[in-house]
């Protein structure tokens, strides 16, 4: 009891996929200097599982090998989950700045989700 369970990396499409999502959420929060809200992120990874595992093992390799498809599950996920919800305030607020928070380009994908539609 108290443990905490290692990383199952390199156990399945599924797992690896879950892992890079949960990886792209530590570095979103940290990033823009947030508190993850923890059982928001747990419901997120629980959702792309479910989402994952419905999906056929053609799907799933093709994931595997592309990226932009890997953001649309994710950025799913991050809505389905209600983790868009989140700090939505401040989130917003840094998304629409002109000082672009400290993230890589991939994470437009989220972002865009606090930009007004143009």
């Amino acid at each position: 009891m108290g443990e905490q369970k290692a990383p199952r990396r390199g156990t399945g499409p599924v797992e690896s996929l879950r892992d890079e999502f949960r990886q792209h959420l530590d570095v979103f929060y940290s990033r823009l200097k947030l508190a993850a809200p923890y059982d928001s992120v747990e419901k997120a990874l629980g959702t792309l599982t479910t989402t994952l595992k419905a999906l056929p093992p053609e799907e799933l390799q093709r994931l595997g090998a592309d990226q932009t498809q890997r953001w649309a599950h994710f950025r799913q996920a991050f809505v389905d989950s209600g983790l868009i919800q989140k700090h939505r305030g401040i989130i917003a607020g840094l998304a629409r700045s002109s000082a672009s928070p400290d993230l890589p380009p991939e994470f437009n994908h989220l972002l865009d989700l606090y930009r007004p539609k143009t």
